[in-house]
Protein backbone atom coordinates (compact mmCIF):
# COMPACT_ATOMS: atom_id res chain seq x y z
CA UNK A 1 0.00 0.00 0.00
CA UNK A 2 1.29 3.31 -1.21
CA UNK A 3 1.47 6.30 1.12
CA UNK A 4 0.03 9.65 1.08
CA UNK A 5 2.83 10.90 -0.55
CA UNK A 6 3.01 8.55 -2.97
CA UNK A 7 -0.63 8.46 -3.94
CA UNK A 8 -1.36 10.83 -7.14
CA UNK A 9 -5.06 11.00 -7.40
CA UNK A 10 -6.78 12.20 -10.54
CA UNK A 11 -10.63 14.03 -9.53
CA UNK A 12 -12.76 14.39 -12.12
CA UNK A 13 -15.92 16.66 -11.37
CA UNK A 14 -14.63 19.45 -9.05
CA UNK A 15 -18.36 21.44 -8.74
CA UNK A 16 -20.34 22.24 -5.64
CA UNK A 17 -19.31 19.24 -3.72
CA UNK A 18 -15.76 18.10 -5.64
CA UNK A 19 -14.03 20.66 -5.28
CA UNK A 20 -13.89 20.61 -1.39
CA UNK A 21 -13.42 17.55 -1.18
CA UNK A 22 -10.60 18.11 -3.88
CA UNK A 23 -9.14 20.91 -1.49
CA UNK A 24 -9.37 17.77 1.66
CA UNK A 25 -7.59 15.39 -0.05
CA UNK A 26 -4.92 18.15 -1.23
CA UNK A 27 -4.71 19.56 2.63
CA UNK A 28 -4.08 15.69 3.90
CA UNK A 29 -0.71 15.62 1.86
CA UNK A 30 -1.98 13.78 -1.62
CA UNK A 31 -1.28 14.64 -5.11
CA UNK A 32 -3.98 15.76 -7.14
CA UNK A 33 -5.05 16.58 -10.47
CA UNK A 34 -8.09 18.14 -11.56
CA UNK A 35 -10.32 18.35 -14.47
CA UNK A 36 -13.75 20.05 -14.42
CA UNK A 37 -15.95 20.75 -17.78
CA UNK A 38 -16.15 24.03 -16.89
CA UNK A 39 -11.95 24.94 -16.28
CA UNK A 40 -12.31 27.52 -13.48
CA UNK A 41 -13.93 25.80 -11.17
CA UNK A 42 -10.93 23.26 -11.37
CA UNK A 43 -8.67 26.34 -11.83
CA UNK A 44 -9.53 27.44 -7.86
CA UNK A 45 -7.94 24.71 -6.49
CA UNK A 46 -4.57 25.93 -8.15
CA UNK A 47 -3.81 27.86 -5.19
CA UNK A 48 -4.24 24.74 -2.56
CA UNK A 49 -1.57 23.30 -4.56
CA UNK A 50 -3.11 21.47 -7.23
CA UNK A 51 -2.49 20.51 -10.89
CA UNK A 52 -5.37 21.25 -13.93
CA UNK A 53 -5.54 19.01 -16.83
CA UNK A 54 -7.43 20.53 -19.40
CA UNK A 55 -9.49 17.17 -20.39
CA UNK A 56 -10.44 14.27 -18.50
CA UNK A 57 -7.69 11.66 -20.05
CA UNK A 58 -4.99 13.74 -19.46
CA UNK A 59 -5.84 14.26 -15.96
CA UNK A 60 -5.38 10.43 -15.50
CA UNK A 61 -2.83 10.12 -17.88
CA UNK A 62 -0.58 13.08 -16.88
CA UNK A 63 -0.99 12.57 -13.13
CA UNK A 64 -0.52 8.22 -14.05
CA UNK A 65 -3.38 8.00 -11.70
CA UNK A 66 -3.36 5.55 -8.71
CA UNK A 67 -6.91 6.37 -8.05
CA UNK A 68 -9.40 7.95 -9.88
CA UNK A 69 -12.20 10.20 -8.37
CA UNK A 70 -15.66 10.95 -10.15
CA UNK A 71 -18.02 13.14 -8.63
CA UNK A 72 -20.31 13.90 -11.71
CA UNK A 73 -23.69 15.22 -12.15
CA UNK A 74 -25.58 11.76 -13.03
CA UNK A 75 -25.12 7.62 -14.12
CA UNK A 76 -25.22 8.86 -17.81
CA UNK A 77 -22.35 11.65 -17.22
CA UNK A 78 -20.25 9.45 -15.11
CA UNK A 79 -20.39 6.62 -17.73
CA UNK A 80 -18.95 8.86 -20.48
CA UNK A 81 -16.08 10.14 -18.95
CA UNK A 82 -14.69 6.47 -17.69
CA UNK A 83 -15.44 5.97 -21.62
CA UNK A 84 -13.21 8.87 -22.10
CA UNK A 85 -10.53 7.86 -19.93
CA UNK A 86 -10.48 4.05 -20.45
CA UNK A 87 -6.80 4.33 -22.48
CA UNK A 88 -5.14 5.73 -19.12
CA UNK A 89 -6.37 3.62 -16.30
CA UNK A 90 -3.46 1.18 -15.81
CA UNK A 91 -3.92 -2.18 -14.31
CA UNK A 92 -4.73 -2.29 -10.34
CA UNK A 93 -5.42 1.12 -10.59
CA UNK A 94 -8.82 1.90 -8.63
CA UNK A 95 -11.52 4.08 -9.94
CA UNK A 96 -14.03 5.72 -7.13
CA UNK A 97 -17.25 6.84 -8.35
CA UNK A 98 -18.11 9.67 -5.75
CA UNK A 99 -21.28 10.54 -7.60
CA UNK A 100 -25.07 9.80 -6.98
CA UNK A 101 -25.89 7.33 -9.57
CA UNK A 102 -28.19 4.14 -10.40
CA UNK A 103 -27.53 0.71 -8.73
CA UNK A 104 -27.46 -1.03 -11.83
CA UNK A 105 -25.38 1.93 -13.38
CA UNK A 106 -22.67 1.37 -10.92
CA UNK A 107 -22.50 -2.34 -11.24
CA UNK A 108 -22.05 -1.78 -14.92
CA UNK A 109 -19.39 0.25 -14.55
CA UNK A 110 -17.45 -2.33 -12.25
CA UNK A 111 -18.19 -4.97 -15.03
CA UNK A 112 -16.62 -2.81 -17.54
CA UNK A 113 -13.74 -1.88 -15.28
CA UNK A 114 -12.96 -5.40 -14.68
CA UNK A 115 -12.16 -6.57 -18.23
CA UNK A 116 -9.35 -3.95 -17.97
CA UNK A 117 -8.35 -5.22 -14.15
CA UNK A 118 -9.00 -1.78 -12.82
CA UNK A 119 -11.37 -1.77 -9.47
CA UNK A 120 -14.17 0.02 -9.09
CA UNK A 121 -15.90 1.09 -6.12
CA UNK A 122 -19.27 3.05 -5.94
CA UNK A 123 -19.20 5.39 -2.67
CA UNK A 124 -21.26 8.05 -2.68
CA UNK A 125 -22.02 10.79 0.21
CA UNK A 126 -24.08 12.45 2.24
CA UNK A 127 -23.36 15.86 4.31
CA UNK A 128 -23.96 18.35 1.26
CA UNK A 129 -21.17 21.48 0.90
CA UNK A 130 -21.17 21.68 4.73
CA UNK A 131 -19.81 18.26 4.93
CA UNK A 132 -17.81 18.48 2.17
CA UNK A 133 -15.79 21.67 3.23
CA UNK A 134 -15.48 19.73 6.57
CA UNK A 135 -14.18 16.93 5.73
CA UNK A 136 -16.72 15.74 7.20
CA UNK A 137 -18.61 13.73 5.12
CA UNK A 138 -21.22 10.29 5.69
CA UNK A 139 -18.82 7.79 2.81
CA UNK A 140 -21.01 4.81 1.85
CA UNK A 141 -18.39 2.60 -0.21
CA UNK A 142 -19.62 -0.31 -2.45
CA UNK A 143 -16.50 -1.96 -2.89
CA UNK A 144 -15.01 -6.07 -3.10
CA UNK A 145 -13.21 -7.01 0.17
CA UNK A 146 -9.82 -7.28 -0.73
CA UNK A 147 -10.07 -3.72 -2.26
CA UNK A 148 -11.89 -1.40 0.44
CA UNK A 149 -8.53 -1.52 2.80
CA UNK A 150 -6.38 0.18 -0.19
CA UNK A 151 -8.90 3.03 -0.28
CA UNK A 152 -9.72 3.59 3.55
CA UNK A 153 -7.28 6.49 3.57
CA UNK A 154 -8.17 8.55 0.79
CA UNK A 155 -11.66 8.37 1.49
CA UNK A 156 -11.49 8.97 5.47
CA UNK A 157 -9.50 12.22 4.47
CA UNK A 158 -12.82 13.59 3.01
CA UNK A 159 -15.36 12.03 5.52
CA UNK A 160 -15.94 8.54 7.45
CA UNK A 161 -16.53 5.80 5.06
CA UNK A 162 -18.46 2.92 5.71
CA UNK A 163 -18.37 -0.41 3.09
CA UNK A 164 -21.65 -1.62 3.14
CA UNK A 165 -21.46 -4.31 0.60
CA UNK A 166 -20.05 -5.57 -2.77
CA UNK A 167 -19.94 -2.52 -5.37
CA UNK A 168 -23.34 -1.12 -6.48
CA UNK A 169 -24.33 -1.44 -2.83
CA UNK A 170 -22.88 1.97 -2.19
CA UNK A 171 -25.72 3.90 -4.34
CA UNK A 172 -27.93 1.86 -2.89
CA UNK A 173 -26.69 3.06 0.23
CA UNK A 174 -26.99 6.16 -1.22
CA UNK A 175 -30.23 6.05 -2.04
CA UNK A 176 -31.57 4.79 1.32
CA UNK A 177 -30.07 8.03 2.85
CA UNK A 178 -31.87 9.84 0.23
CA UNK A 179 -35.19 8.40 0.88
CA UNK A 180 -34.68 9.43 4.45
CA UNK A 181 -33.96 13.14 3.91
CA UNK A 182 -36.62 13.64 0.89
CA UNK A 183 -39.27 12.15 2.98
CA UNK A 184 -38.41 13.84 6.67
CA UNK A 185 -37.89 17.22 4.88
CA UNK A 186 -41.33 16.84 3.88
CA UNK A 187 -42.72 16.05 6.89
CA UNK A 188 -40.49 19.12 8.00
CA UNK A 189 -42.23 21.52 5.82
CA UNK A 190 -45.37 19.76 7.02
CA UNK A 191 -45.11 20.38 10.73
CA UNK A 192 -43.54 23.25 10.53
CA UNK A 193 -46.76 25.10 8.04
CA UNK A 194 -49.03 23.24 10.81
CA UNK A 195 -47.79 25.13 13.59
CA UNK A 196 -48.33 28.29 11.67
CA UNK A 197 -51.63 27.65 10.61
CA UNK A 198 -53.03 26.45 14.20
CA UNK A 199 -51.83 29.71 15.65
CA UNK A 200 -48.39 28.17 16.79
CA UNK A 201 -45.02 30.02 16.62
CA UNK A 202 -43.50 27.76 14.17
CA UNK A 203 -39.75 28.56 15.19
CA UNK A 204 -40.85 28.09 18.93
CA UNK A 205 -42.44 24.52 18.22
CA UNK A 206 -39.12 23.55 16.24
CA UNK A 207 -37.05 24.64 18.99
CA UNK A 208 -39.26 22.54 21.40
CA UNK A 209 -39.33 19.40 19.39
CA UNK A 210 -35.26 19.74 19.46
CA UNK A 211 -34.03 16.86 21.44
CA UNK A 212 -37.47 15.07 21.52
CA UNK A 213 -37.93 11.86 19.29
CA UNK A 214 -38.45 14.44 16.36
CA UNK A 215 -35.09 15.48 16.51
CA UNK A 216 -32.82 15.11 13.31
CA UNK A 217 -30.27 16.88 11.46
CA UNK A 218 -33.40 17.51 8.75
CA UNK A 219 -35.48 19.43 11.80
CA UNK A 220 -31.93 21.33 12.58
CA UNK A 221 -31.00 22.29 9.16
CA UNK A 222 -33.40 22.72 6.78
CA UNK A 223 -36.33 23.43 9.24
CA UNK A 224 -34.22 26.70 10.33
CA UNK A 225 -34.35 27.21 6.09
CA UNK A 226 -37.90 27.00 6.14
CA UNK A 227 -38.26 29.15 8.74
CA UNK A 228 -35.69 31.91 7.03
CA UNK A 229 -37.06 31.31 3.91
CA UNK A 230 -33.35 30.61 2.28
CA UNK A 231 -33.23 28.24 -0.30
CA UNK A 232 -29.87 28.63 -1.64
CA UNK A 233 -28.46 25.27 -1.85
CA UNK A 234 -26.96 23.16 0.04
CA UNK A 235 -28.33 20.39 -1.79
CA UNK A 236 -30.45 20.97 -5.07
CA UNK A 237 -34.12 19.97 -6.38
CA UNK A 238 -32.64 19.21 -9.35
CA UNK A 239 -30.15 16.51 -7.65
CA UNK A 240 -32.74 15.36 -5.27
CA UNK A 241 -35.69 14.72 -7.81
CA UNK A 242 -33.09 12.53 -9.86
CA UNK A 243 -32.31 10.35 -6.68
CA UNK A 244 -36.17 9.98 -6.09
CA UNK A 245 -36.39 8.57 -9.49
CA UNK A 246 -33.67 6.32 -8.83
CA UNK A 247 -34.54 4.72 -5.58
CA UNK A 248 -38.32 3.82 -7.46
CA UNK A 249 -35.88 2.28 -10.06
CA UNK A 250 -33.77 0.39 -7.10
CA UNK A 251 -37.26 -0.17 -5.59
CA UNK A 252 -38.73 -1.99 -9.05
CA UNK A 253 -35.53 -3.84 -9.23
CA UNK A 254 -35.37 -5.08 -5.83
CA UNK A 255 -39.46 -6.26 -6.07
CA UNK A 256 -40.62 -3.89 -3.46
CA UNK A 257 -43.45 -1.19 -3.32
CA UNK A 258 -42.12 1.79 -2.08
CA UNK A 259 -46.01 4.37 -1.56
CA UNK A 260 -44.21 7.24 0.37
CA UNK A 261 -41.45 7.34 -2.21
CA UNK A 262 -43.75 7.52 -4.76
CA UNK A 263 -45.32 10.84 -2.81
CA UNK A 264 -41.71 12.56 -2.34
CA UNK A 265 -41.31 11.95 -5.99
CA UNK A 266 -43.86 13.46 -7.23
CA UNK A 267 -43.17 16.17 -4.92
CA UNK A 268 -39.96 16.98 -6.15
CA UNK A 269 -41.04 16.35 -9.97
CA UNK A 270 -43.40 19.59 -9.15
CA UNK A 271 -40.67 21.35 -8.09
CA UNK A 272 -38.32 21.31 -11.56
CA UNK A 273 -40.11 23.39 -13.84
CA UNK A 274 -39.34 26.49 -11.36
CA UNK A 275 -36.76 25.36 -8.90
CA UNK A 276 -34.38 23.19 -10.32
CA UNK A 277 -31.59 25.04 -8.37
CA UNK A 278 -33.05 25.62 -5.79
CA UNK A 279 -32.05 23.86 -1.79
CA UNK A 280 -34.21 20.69 -1.83
CA UNK A 281 -35.78 22.38 1.41
CA UNK A 282 -38.32 24.02 -1.53
CA UNK A 283 -40.36 20.81 -0.98
CA UNK A 284 -41.83 23.49 1.47
CA UNK A 285 -42.73 25.72 -1.73
CA UNK A 286 -44.52 23.15 -3.22
CA UNK A 287 -46.58 22.31 0.20
CA UNK A 288 -47.76 25.67 0.23
CA UNK A 289 -48.62 25.33 -3.19
CA UNK A 290 -51.04 22.91 -2.41
CA UNK A 291 -52.41 25.25 0.62
CA UNK A 292 -53.39 28.25 -1.30
CA UNK A 293 -53.10 31.34 1.28
CA UNK A 294 -50.90 29.31 4.29
CA UNK A 295 -47.30 30.38 4.27
CA UNK A 296 -44.79 29.82 6.94
CA UNK A 297 -43.21 33.37 8.09
CA UNK A 298 -43.76 36.46 6.59
CA UNK A 299 -39.85 36.95 5.11
CA UNK A 300 -39.04 36.63 1.60
CA UNK A 301 -37.75 33.93 -0.68
CA UNK A 302 -34.00 33.88 -0.98
CA UNK A 303 -33.53 32.03 -4.14
CA UNK A 304 -30.54 31.19 -6.09
CA UNK A 305 -29.66 33.62 -8.93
Amino acid sequence: MKTVSETNIAFLGTGLMGKPMARCLLAAGYHVTAWNRTCGKAEALEADGGIVADTALLAVRQSNADVVITMLEDGDVVAGVIAQILPALRAGSIVIDMSSTQQLQAQALHALLQKQGVHFIDAPVSGGVIGAEAGGLAIMAGADEAVYPEVVQVLSAMGKPQRVGGPGTGQLAKLCNQLIVGATINIVAEALLLAQAGGADPAAVRQALRGGFAESRILEVHGQRMLDRTFVPGGQVKSQSKDMENILIAAQYAGVDLPIAKLVTDVYRSLLPDYSHADHSAALLALEHKNPGKRLSDKQDVLPE
